[in-house]
């Protein structure tokens, strides 16, 4: 595969094609989660997210507030 070439035929796309291009790579990786591999910086991170979730569920900030 020519990446190069592929980039070149992705950016000939509108902004519309390429959001969905995005989201159809995003649903492919994410339907085999095992296969990524996390550093050991992101397993800490996400075992001390894991943790303080555990100990306070109710820390949390709602999807609106967010994106508020």
């Amino acid at each position: 595969m020519d990446i190069s070439a592929t980039l070149a035929e992705i950016k000939a796309l509108s902004i519309d094609d390429r959001l969905r291009l995005v989201q159809a790579i995003w649903d492919s990786i994410s339907i085999d989660p095992e296969q990524l591999e996390l550093t050991e910086a992101q397993q800490l991170e996400l075992s001390r997210r894991l943790k303080n979730h555990q100990i306070n569920p109710q820390a949390v900030v709602s999807w609106q507030d967010v994106k508020d």
